[in-house]
């Protein structure tokens, strides 16, 4: 298997958990800055989540940098990977 077509299911992935996050950001009740206060906690979660997903991201890209040929183990390890995500 290229390695290719796994870099870009995991990235397929992660677009997919991080899209889900900001679904779970309420609608503000205001078009102001203000409006914006209450939510601050689920802003700052969503900030501190979406900041964990890239690093995670970041290392499975420079991992798959160095690695050659994929194999069994490799689509197996990547899987339980997402899956802990």
């Amino acid at each position: 298997m290229e390695k290719g077509r796994l870099e870009a299911f995991t990235d397929g992935v992660m677009a997919i958990i991080i899209t889900i996050l900001v679904l779970e950001i309420p609608e503000p009740e205001g078009a102001t800055f203000a409006a914006l206060w209450p939510l601050r906690d689920k802003l700052v979660m969503y900030l501190l989540s979406f900041l964990a997903i890239a690093v995670y991201w970041n290392n499975h890209h420079h991992l798959f940098q160095i690695t050659e040929k994929i194999q069994g183990p490799v689509l197996w390890a990547n899987n339980f990977f997402l899956v802990n995500d």
